[in-house]
């Protein structure tokens, strides 16, 4: 009998195990169907994302990127300056010219195979931030500086330095003014919201001297201030100096002090967050650097479409899929090159010794001439 009970109960826990083993299951397998499913929908998101992300370099979707809107608009809207002789300003027939007008023309090359598909937006050193910020230009190209702020604070990348700069001062040949300590008790003008209204104050609060500091809201005005003689002297980047040296109705009467007053890495800037956009800006320009020291130019670039030079023939997009990868042309470069021409084709044509500025490359030659350009592999 009691063998008999003991059976039972053992039977009946086997049962009641089965049970729950069955029960188990059966709520695995819903789970799993649900997780599956929640996984599977998280999963299609999520590689939606990757796949944006893996094409477009992090950008939030293509309706979203600022390629796609470029090209359903057909042109690049690129924020420039106007004021700047050499750089960015309007020639005699209306049209915006200068280096910097130049990159943006690449962008556009490099896009539509035209480099005339842009239209320059004018903006003055205060509103320049808010503009690309908000969406009203593509690109800021206007002689602005690579700061720590700037590449973080204000939410703006910094594509590689086209114009390595410093920042002087100018001031009357005939002023006795031959250094910085020459300023003390000097009105000194300068335009507001710029890299050269903090260097100004920091580099003589250093060095102790007393000065009176002017601000204007735009280069005109300031150099008319100055040239009318309201202000004894008057600050920003030297290439700055330069260029409006040679508008000045006396240029032979002012002079350049030697001192640098700071660092001024000039170069294209673009919105944070959409990294497809970046690289293409960023490619761009190490194009122009690239092709000078490769000796492409837009008159012997065609030369080179038969080379049997691996590097050559990937940067002209004859083999290898580096446009695609940015959602351009594979030879995106070779619509630079061609348009625009190299990093050297664009200096000398706005500033270099057959203009006005006759600026000496310095910095601004590339390494492989003992200058600061250099390009990345186009790998």
């Amino acid at each position: 009998m009691q063998k008999k009970n003991s059976l039972s109960i053992f039977l009946a826990s086997l049962f009641l195990l089965f049970g729950l083993l069955l029960a188990g299951c059966t709520s695995e397998e819903a789970g799993s169907d649900d997780s599956g499913e929640t996984e599977e929908e998280s999963s299609t998101d999520d590689g939606g994302s990757e796949e944006t992300s893996s094409g477009d370099e992090g950008s939030s979707s293509d309706s979203d990127s600022t390629l796609a809107t470029v090209q359903d608009r057909g042109n690049l809207v690129l924020g420039g300056n106007s004021q700047l002789p050499g750089f960015g300003y309007v020639n005699s027939d209306g049209e915006y010219e200068g280096f910097d007008i130049d990159f943006g023309k690449a962008i556009a090359a490099a896009i539509f195979d035209d480099p005339e598909a842009i239209e320059v937006r004018p903006l003055s050193a205060q509103e320049r931030f808010t503009a690309l910020q908000t969406g009203e230009v593509d690109v800021l190209i206007r002689n602005t500086t690579w700061t720590t702020t700037r590449d973080t604070e204000l939410g703006t990348n910094f594509a590689p330095t086209t114009f390595y700069d410093g920042q002087g001062i100018m001031v009357r040949r005939d002023s006795g003014i031959e250094a910085l300590e020459d300023l003390a008790g000097a009105r000194i003008g300068v335009e507001t919201g710029t890299t050269t209204e903090l260097n100004l104050a920091d580099q003589f609060r250093k060095l102790g001297i007393e000065y009176e500091q002017v601000v204007f809201d735009d280069s005109d005005a300031l150099v008319a201030a100055y040239e009318a003689g309201t202000v004894d002297a008057w600050t920003t980047d030297k290439s700055g100096l330069v260029s409006r040296q040679a508008t000045l109705s006396e240029p032979d009467q002012h002079k350049i002090l030697n001192e640098a007053l700071s660092k001024e890495p000039l170069g294209p800037t673009v919105r944070q967050g959409d990294d497809q956009w970046f690289n293409i800006v960023k490619w761009v320009t190490f194009a122009t650097i690239e092709a000078e020291e490769l000796g492409i130019t837009s008159e012997n670039i065609d030369d080179f479409m038969d080379s049997e030079d691996p590097v050559v023939r990937r940067f002209l997009g004859v083999e290898g899929e580096l446009g695609s990868m940015m959602g351009l042309p594979n030879d995106f470069a070779y619509r630079v090159i061609k348009h625009v021409g190299n990093y050297e084709e664009i200096y000398n044509r706005h500033l270099g010794p057959n203009t006005v500025f006759d600026l000496e490359r310095g910095l601004n030659e590339n390494w492989t001439n003992g200058g600061l350009l250099y390009s990345p592999p186009f790998r």
